[in-house]
């Protein structure tokens, strides 16, 4: 059934792709990990290719726990908002979408590097909201453990709640630069944000006025119930992870479903699942790619992706044996990383070597492989279904991965009149097809008086 709407797309910056083996990868850049003019390179493809946004993940670790992995594995990269600052410079109209942690950072900060990106891109920042997940990012941070799954999420909860007050603090006429009358600024537009919570204190207001945006865009990847119910209050997009048509609907229909409860419309919220996308001109070139990227994958790297995402340690196990008894999804921490990992298996009765072969390039996302005509023919399928309302683009290597993505795919997107041939505006919003939020303090002062407080 045809949608009214059109596909989003955001384009996953992985460097140097996002299979675990793309460094090894023949026709892979290894030599741009920490080298700008290749991320400016990718920008500017996916900008070409008119995509909504390009997307930089984070963490704030190394991940020692299997050596030889480490020395196996792409273990660095550059910080999201100092790269998307300098990348706004080199881009016009693609939003610039990075992900920052609640649970070591302040909703100072936060609120103000979000807000300067805004002015600096011209209205095209999002913030990815994630609450990290890992002990070793916590010694990082003072910390010998990492916060319980449900203290994460309720300070990130608060933590959303005070940047978006911070972001409203300054009305949007409030800044006034009349140089006759002496007057920078409206102090009756300026509001004291005055947070007393159980995680922060904040007084505000934030020494930046209110971004171009209203709010830049936010965005989650959270799929447990703190994760949706977090979204379906505060996100506006999603970046889900499903492997089957069912799976994506039901999500998609309990995660519009609980936007109506919160007061917000179901188009208030685009759910963009993971796609990782092996392109040939032909199938059986898709099929000797994805079988190229198998073979380069070191057995102890696959297995300590595989024992990270599901939160189980496997290195003792046999690879060509099936998973041992894993631990009930309550005990573990990345909770619906693991269910849909675990589904998966249990599904196909795959081995370990199997397993990690299977998600050493999505990591738990869809992967859609073939000829441009079938990529575009399973991303429609989703599409129409109700299942997406546009995607999150993995490409296994890069710049090639993007560049076939764009080249071949994009165009019979846009024939068959599922995706924009222009961007619609200027700000990411605009395009994504968002309102700009309202001011809180601006409606607050709006609102008549109550009966009981009316003279």
């Amino acid at each position: 059934m045809a949608r009214s709407d059109k596909m989003r797309l955001g384009a996953f910056m992985m460097i140097p792709g996002h299979h675990v083996a793309s460094w090894r990868y023949e026709h892979s850049n290894a030599q741009g990990v920490l080298d700008y003019s290749f991320y400016r390179q990718v920008a500017q493809t996916a900008e070409r290719g008119k995509f909504d946004m390009v997307f930089l993940a984070d963490g704030y670790a190394v991940h020692e726990r299997f050596p030889l992995a480490l020395e196996q594995a792409v273990q660095v990269r550059l910080e999201p908002m100092t790269l998307l600052s300098a990348l706004s410079s080199d881009t016009q109209r693609i939003g610039l979408a990075a992900t920052v942690s609640t649970t070591y950072n302040e909703p100072f900060h936060v609120a103000r590097k979000f807000a300067s990106l805004d002015y600096i891109s011209g209205g095209r920042a999002a913030w990815n909201v994630v609450t990290s997940h890992t002990d070793d990012e916590a010694h990082n941070f003072n910390r010998d453990k990492h916060l319980l799954h449900e203290l994460r999420y309720e300070r990130a909860e608060e933590f959303v709640d005070v940047v978006r007050q911070l972001w409203d603090g300054w009305e949007d006429d409030a800044l006034l630069a009349d140089k006759e009358t002496a007057r920078f600024a409206d102090r009756a537009k300026i509001h004291r944000t005055d947070h007393r919570g159980k995680w922060f204190q904040v007084q505000g207001p934030l020494n930046v006025a209110r971004p171009p945006q209203g709010h830049p865009v936010i965005i989650q990847a959270g799929a447990s119930e703190p994760g949706k119910e977090l979204a379906a209050r505060t996100a506006e997009v999603i970046f889900a992870a499903w492997q089957t048509l069912g799976e994506a609907q039901a999500f998609y229909r309990d995660v519009k479903g609980r936007l109506v409860r919160n007061g917000r419309r179901p188009s208030d919220l685009k759910i963009m699942p993971g796609v990782f996308p092996i392109i040939g001109r032909t199938e059986e070139e898709a099929r000797e790619k994805k079988a190229r990227f198998e073979e380069l994958i070191p057995v102890e790297t696959g297995v300590a992706l595989l024992s990270g995402l599901i939160g189980f340690d496997l290195s003792s196990y046999p690879v060509d044996g099936l998973l041992p008894e894993l631990p009930a999804v309550e005990q573990v921490d990345f909770k619906s990383r693991f269910q849909l990992i675990k589904d998966l298996a249990d599904r196909e009765g795959l081995t370990i070597r199997k397993l990690y072969q299977r998600i050493a390039g999505a990591r738990g996302h869809r992967e859609i492989l073939g000829t441009p005509v079938q990529v575009a023919d399973q991303l429609q399928e989703w599409f129409e279904a109700e299942a997406a309302d546009g995607f999150n683009v993995m490409p296994p290597y890069l710049p090639g991965g993007l560049e076939d993505f764009v080249d071949l795919v994009v165009p019979e997107l846009q024939r068959r009149g599922l995706f924009r041939t222009e961007y619609e505006g200027k700000t990411l919003r605009d395009n994504l097809g968002l309102s700009r939020p309202d001011n809180y303090y601006a409606e607050k002062a709006a609102a008549p008086p109550s009966k009981a407080t009316a003279g």
